[in-house]
């Protein structure tokens, strides 16, 4: 397989940030580096790989916080999320504020994703879905070769994402789940943005939230 993965929890929330690399050209992306960048920096250093840029899911402080200083020290574009989450970038020192984070630079990322997209990694490409609920701006990124799924905190292994935050919204998730992500296949192992790995078929059987069996 031409992609690896190597995840890397960060933040007191224990974020799952993810390195992706192409194994031909030993590209890089960093998935979410929403702080601890020694941490990040360690794991680049022993994977031996190239950064080439950094994409995001979604705007969340755990999930963005880190972003601008990793980007401006590496001279690394920002590719995603979607740019209905452009409110939630403008917010991070009241994201940082409530949640006890130091405050984070604000950036622009250098392309907003949309439905349909595809970014690459090296000679890898990944395909964009729009997958709001959670917040409104999120994405997903799907590596249709190796049925990996990187899907930030839409799913988790047992469980989903929240979505009483600003411009969060139930029903507008589980749709995005239910429509968008299980068709891609029962097969697909996904990365979330918290906890461990699980298969889009694992949670059609057994999520209390979104299983082919819910009440």
């Amino acid at each position: 397989m031409s992609l690896k993965y190597r995840v890397i929890p960060v933040t007191p929330f224990e974020q799952n940030c993810t390195l992706l690399w192409c194994t031909e050209t030993n590209k890089a992306a960093v998935v979410d580096p929403g702080g601890d960048l020694d941490r990040i920096r360690a794991a680049v250093e022993a994977e031996g790989v190239t950064l080439e840029k950094i994409l995001l899911t979604h705007a969340h402080i755990d999930h963005a916080g880190g972003t601008a200083e990793l980007a401006k020290s590496e001279g690394l574009p920002i590719e995603g999320p979607h740019k209905e989450d452009n409110f939630w970038i403008q917010g991070l020192a009241m994201q940082a504020q409530m949640f006890g984070f130091p405050a984070p630079e604000v950036f622009t990322p250098n392309r907003w994703l949309e439905d349909g997209d595809t970014v690459t990694v090296g000679n890898e490409t990944l395909e964009v879905l729009h997958t709001p609920g959670h917040t409104p701006g999120h994405v997903v990124f799907f590596h249709r070769a190796s049925k990996l799924a990187q899907v930030g905190d839409v799913l988790f292994n047992g469980s989903i994402g929240r979505t009483d935050f600003p411009k969060g919204d139930y029903n507008t998730l589980i749709h995005s789940i239910r429509e968008k992500l299980f068709p891609l296949g029962d097969d697909v192992n996904f990365i979330c943005g918290h906890g461990p790995m699980s298969t889009f078929g694992q949670e059609r059987a057994t999520n209390p939230f979104v299983s082919d069996h819910r009440g």
